[in-house]
């Protein structure tokens, strides 16, 4: 599928390791020939801006609530969508989408809570779940066996 748009969404940047783990997938992502979009709310955009401030891992950087209004409106859509959830807000952005786009959905779960969270997805997504804050090795091995079945 390489070529294809993926959207990557991410909430409230709280626990540490959603920063790490957007660079990481967009920047891989983009070297597997996706053509990839990372949209946040604004706090989680300026962590992404300062921590990449070339754009170099993250090529495009948007406003998550003028993209969900692109796709309600018909503007854009995506064929994939990675989710960053790790509390309830980032649950119900990753289940707009899921009504809203035809993008197949990876939900990523992180946190303390991340297990309990987890379970009550009640959208069609494939789960990849860690219950990490501050380490990202393990959601990073689960993400690297995701992308490996992706270009399968």
């Amino acid at each position: 599928m390489t070529g294809a748009k993926v959207l990557l969404m991410m909430g409230c940047p709280e626990v540490p390791i959603q920063t790490s783990i957007a660079l990481y997938l967009s920047h891989k992502l983009t070297k597997l020939g996706f053509d990839v979009t990372v949209a946040g709310t604004s706090a989680a955009t300026k962590l992404l801006k300062v921590s990449d401030s070339d754009g170099y891992y993250a090529k495009k950087l948007v406003d998550l609530d003028k993209t969900l209004e692109d796709i309600i409106e018909k503007r854009t859509d995506f064929d994939m969508c990675f989710a960053f959830m790790h509390n309830d807000s980032g649950m119900t952005y990753a289940a707009t989408v899921s009504a809203i786009s035809q993008a197949e959905m990876y939900s990523i779960v992180f946190g303390r809570n991340a297990e309990a969270l987890a379970e009550t997805i009640e959208f069609d997504c494939e789960k990849i779940v860690a219950q990490d804050v501050h380490n990202p090795s393990r959601l990073k091995n689960k993400l690297d066996k995701v992308m490996e079945e992706m270009v399968k």
